[in-house]
């Protein structure tokens, strides 16, 4: 992490407007007013881990407001996950209300407008999430922003402690290693959103967003056996092979074509990754459930514009697969 601002430095009467700025640039842009402009302090740091952007923030009490002006300047698409490290802040969105304390996650999203006011002390952790990455998981997001989720049940305190430990990994491992790590992050945040709004007696949007969820870890966990199908996945799901393929079809994919997709991109993380150099093309293939070799350099191929054994020779060479 890198600190991009910090007011330790600034006369009182500076030091508000360039957080603001700063803030604006790193976050979005929004309205702010503090408590207390002469006493006003606050630190922003950055980085990044795999696809995820990184804002770590803390600050004395402040109001802020992102409107439908600031909306149209929304340049990226991205929805904000914010983890409240410490202190407390209140947020409205789309109707809904919410206190975070320390360990509390929730899903913002900078295309709705927005409020916010923070404690003293106020420390916020905001992972900046492509949307398309997060929606692949759990379906549309509108009816799950502002919504609290409290490190209560297991699946949240792990997705809670593993959201606070980011900022302590950035920049200290391989990309591959960042990649997995954000895209588990996710998978988290996605159990956890799925689970709150199961708990919210969902609308139909959200119980297929829960059925997507499930057929993605069923194909998580079972990727290694080469005999997975269709049916095995939608039996272990409780639904219907045709159900699942119609939740999936609003994703652009079905069973089988996500199966093969999750296949090769791990596949790839192990061709890439230096830990991994020893195995041969032939035991990543097989190890992921491939049981087919000139199947799998095809499908590859295809996939990534690049016979494997080559992916292979090359990252070894430079240490970098993913360019491809």
């Amino acid at each position: 992490m890198k600190t991009v601002f910090s007011t330790n430095n600034l006369h009182a009467r500076d030091r508000f407007d360039f957080w603001h700025g700063v803030a604006c640039k790193n976050l979005v842009d929004h309205d702010s007013l503090p408590e207390c402009r002469p006493t006003f302090h606050a630190q922003i740091e950055t980085g990044n881990l795999g696809n995820l952007e990184l804002v770590l923030f803390h600050n004395s009490p402040m109001q802020v407001s992102h409107t439908a002006r600031h909306i149209a300047h929304v340049k990226s698409d991205h929805l904000f996950v914010c983890r409240q490290i410490a202190g407390r802040v209140l947020f409205e969105q789309d109707t809904r209300e919410i206190a975070l304390e320390a360990g509390d996650v929730a899903l913002l999203d900078p295309l709705l407008p927005y409020e916010g006011s923070f404690s003293a002390d106020s420390e916020t952790l905001v992972l900046k999430v492509p949307r398309r990455e997060l929606e692949a998981r759990v379906g549309k997001t509108r009816d799950m922003v502002a919504r609290s989720i409290k490190p209560v049940r297991t699946e949240d305190r792990l997705m809670s402690s593993l959201s606070a430990m980011l900022p302590s990994l950035a920049g200290k491992m391989n990309s591959i290693s960042e990649e997995m790590v954000g895209n588990h992050t996710l998978d988290l945040l996605a159990v956890s959103l799925a689970k709150t709004m199961e708990a919210d007696r969902p609308r139909v949007s959200s119980a297929k967003a829960l059925v997507l969820l499930n057929i993605r870890s069923v194909i998580e966990v079972r990727l290694r056996d080469p005999s997975l199908g269709a049916q095995a996945v939608a039996d272990a799901v409780g639904v219907s092979v045709r159900y699942a393929n119609a939740v999936l079809a609003d994703h652009d994919t079905s069973i089988m074509r996500l199966i093969q997709a999750r296949r090769l991109a791990r596949c790839r993380y192990a061709l890439e990754d230096p830990n991994q150099a020893h195995r041969t093309v032939s035991e990543i293939a097989y190890g992921w459930g491939f049981s087919d070799m000139t199947h799998f350099g095809r499908r590859f191929k295809k996939a990534y514009g690049i016979l494997p054994s080559e992916y292979q020779t090359i990252a070894r060479r430079t240490g970098r697969g993913s360019q491809f």
